[in-house]
């Protein structure tokens, strides 16, 4: 009897182990790299993603956030190309980060190509941001929602900017290649630049200046500290998605991909709010920490839309006349 007993006291204490052992084989966490620092709208979405699919699997599945692009390096560019074959689980990035890449994705940020809110929302909700997402997922990465760096806002160091003018000869921190043609028909002296370093680059004047989101970007990464002016131009608008390589999501079987898509709407979604009340509520905020707020006039922004014409044109052809068309004509029907 007590070798019996012993014996079925083995044999529970090792199914328990094996359960346990088992369950710890299948809880799996996700790699997720992302371009800024912990401060910011990017990486509190990235946080809440974790949580929420946590959650949703029990402890299955959980997700570790990498910012300041730490699994590439530092290269913000190279996270895509990590995430397409395979090598890095997830990635939150901006539009602008890919072009390099795939030029199709500097339509959104097009010089002026959005008056406002309701413009972008109406390509970012319709056949638009399908038709970049297509192109993605044949590239080996699966968007999985949307959110955004807001219109990107210009800061320096040395002046007020009001005109063209004003930008001559200025050293600015640009993040891709279209900036930099952009830039340079301003009269400025663009330097492409990851961002792990632009912020010690402004310390140490090795640049004038930059431009950013302000709620994404400007006020978390405290900007405001190394730059004295901005000027209101929403010139470029800078969506961001968050991705997942399509090697790892096809390994999931329907009911995880469900899980994992509804925890990304609700962080992405989460993190367009809180950029949005950030941006509106921001202006005041750096005002309040001793920077020169320029707000241009319509007839101030019309110049600066003419002299990026150039810049326009040149990216509308290497985005492509179909994509560019489409987004067009749903920005003029969200007008009527």
């Amino acid at each position: 009897m007590k070798q019996h007993a012993f014996l079925k006291t083995i044999w529970v204490t090792s199914a328990t182990v094996g359960l346990v052992f088992s369950a710890s084989v299948s809880a799996e966490t996700l790699r997720l790299s992302h371009n800024t620092g912990d401060s910011t709208t990017w990486h509190e979405a990235a946080e809440l993603f974790n949580e929420l699919l946590n959650e949703a699997s029990g402890g299955e599945l959980s997700v570790r956030t990498f910012p300041n692009s730490q699994l590439a390096g530092g290269d913000q560019m190279r996270q895509f190309e990590m995430v397409g074959r395979g090598a890095i689980d997830l990635v939150m990035t901006s539009a602008i980060n890919v072009t390099p890449l795939i030029p199709e994705m500097a339509v959104f940020s097009l010089p002026y190509l959005y008056d406002g809110y309701d413009q972008v929302d109406a390509t970012m909700n319709g056949e638009p941001v399908t038709l970049l997402e297509d192109i993605m997922d044949e590239r080996g990465v699966k968007v999985l929602a949307w959110g955004e760096s807001g219109f990107r806002e210009l800061t320096n160091s040395k002046r007020p900017i009001r005109s063209p003018e004003d930008m001559r000869g200025l050293n600015m921190r640009v993040a891709g290649p279209m900036y930099v043609d952009v830039m340079n028909a301003l009269g400025a002296n663009p330097q492409q630049m990851q961002w792990v370093e632009t912020i010690s680059a402004l310390q140490q004047g090795v640049v004038d200046g930059q431009e950013n989101g302000i709620g994404a970007v400007i006020i978390p990464q405290r900007i405001y500290e190394v730059q004295d002016y901005i000027t209101l131009w929403h010139y470029s608008y800078d969506p961001i998605f968050l991705g997942i390589s399509k090697q790892r999501w096809e390994r999931f079987d329907a009911e995880t991909q469900e899980m994992i898509q509804q925890a990304a709407d609700e962080a992405m979604a989460h993190q367009l709010a809180i950029t949005r009340e950030n941006t509106a509520d921001g202006i005041d905020f750096l005002r309040e920490q001793g920077m020169e707020i320029t707000e241009l006039s319509q007839d101030e922004i019309d110049v600066f839309r003419q002299a990026t014409a150039p810049a326009f044109d040149m990216w509308a052809e290497k985005v492509g006349p179909e994509i560019v068309s489409t987004f067009v004509e749903t920005i003029e029907s969200s007008k009527q």
